[in-house]
């Protein structure tokens, strides 16, 4: 499992306007077969006005393929998806891709204490 992070620095005050292209973006995403989107905006973080969304990928090429078309778009889907992503370079100054294997997860609901040495 991979987890795919797009971060993108807003220009000053344009973040709000890229959070709701990207959740109108991560609704049509999911009614055309991608993973759910996570989409977050910074507290504390390197600079002001970011903007991350993530998905888990079971593999790079399930995300290669889904970046070459989602796997159930159709062609009314991608003209919205076109229409949603509309002159977002003009609220964006930069912006990078990471991409992390998972190599696994706490249960639900547990934690892990300093002193501990093997995840349940």
């Amino acid at each position: 499992m991979y987890i795919v992070r797009d971060i993108m620095y807003c220009k000053p005050g344009k973040v709000r306007p890229m959070v709701e292209k990207f959740l109108a973006m991560s609704k049509l995403s999911e009614r055309a077969g991608m993973p759910k989107m996570r989409i977050m905006t910074d507290l504390c973080a390197e600079q002001y006005w970011t903007l991350v969304s993530e998905m888990e990928v079971p593999t790079l090429k399930a995300f290669e393929d889904m970046m070459a078309g989602p796997p159930g778009a159709s062609e009314a889907d991608m003209k919205e998806f076109e229409k949603i992503m509309k002159d977002y370079h003009d609220l964006v100054d930069h912006g990078k891709r990471e991409i992390y294997k998972l190599e696994g997860e706490l249960a639900s609901g547990r934690t892990m204490s300093a002193s501990s040495t093997a995840i349940p």
